[in-house]
């Protein structure tokens, strides 16, 4: 199967189990915590269960990475795999401020292939197809995008929720560039610097995993941006170690590799 109708699957997956997401959204919501002191709510497991079930049931022969299954070491000898976070921003889904996504991304060979961001709240999309250039979807609309030019006066994205001080203090560092500050949740930051609404992005500790980038991850690179660790390199996927240990940096442009 072609990736362009593979990618028509998850976009199935991702819009039934955003049906699931916010029928728990629009009630008061109850938060569990994780081993790793993470929360986790009954919409990333129902999520998590929907987009498996299309998934598998679609594609047999792939393997899977989620933030909410127990991980199966045959996907480490599997080409095809895909990596799933059912809600990305689980902390903004509980505060309730519209700022969490569903991530898929298709990974073969340890490279992401496909990469899929739904707003679940916004009812719209992201996604990108490697080799075929990243899009966002809106009311039905699809807009191909692409980061911008600036090398000046540039926009920063920092986390609602996991902004830390030597973020802070290398946005400081540069403030002679960096003029302007916003703040977003989950893989949304990414999406904007894809579509050309800021510049770059750091995220400077080792809390996120696969699951949290590798669909971004794509939409910015197919949209003419950099997603890279702070060395220079790019993460691959499907990794036995899922945990971004690094750290990565998102920017539009190289000239604004500011470390």
């Amino acid at each position: 199967m072609d990736l362009k109708s593979k990618f028509e699957v998850a976009l199935q997956s991702a819009r039934l189990a955003r049906e699931a997401i916010m029928d728990v959204y629009a009630k008061p919501i109850i938060a569990d915590i994780k081993s790793d002191d993470s929360p986790v709510t009954e919409a990333d497991r129902k999520a998590d269960a929907i987009i498996r079930k299309v998934l598998s049931n679609a594609f047999p022969e792939d393997a899977f990475l989620t933030e909410e299954s127990s991980d199966n070491p045959i996907r480490l000898k599997t080409r095809g795999v895909w990596i799933v976070d059912p809600v990305d921003g689980t902390k903004d889904f509980i505060q309730k401020n519209g700022e969490f996504t569903t991530n898929i991304a298709y990974v073969v060979d340890h490279e992401v292939v496909i990469g899929l961001v739904f707003i679940p709240v916004w009812n719209e999309y992201y996604f990108a197809i490697q080799g075929e250039g990243a899009f966002h979807v809106r009311n039905g609309v699809s807009n191909r995008i692409h980061v911008n030019a600036k090398t000046e006066q540039l926009t920063v994205l920092v986390s609602r929720n996991h902004f830390n001080l030597q973020e802070k203090a290398m946005i400081q560092k540069y403030q002679t560039k960096i003029t302007k500050q916003a703040s977003f949740g989950s893989s949304i930051k990414a999406c904007k610097i894809a579509e050309g609404e800021a510049e770059i992005s750091y995220r400077l500790s080792d809390g996120t995993k696969e699951w949290d980038t590798a669909a971004s991850q794509l939409i910015v690179e197919e949209a003419g941006g950099l997603f890279i660790k702070p060395d220079g390199t790019r993460y691959l996927y499907n990794r036995k170690n899922v945990k971004n240990t690094e750290g990565y940096l998102i920017v539009n442009r190289k000239e604004n590799i500011l470390l």
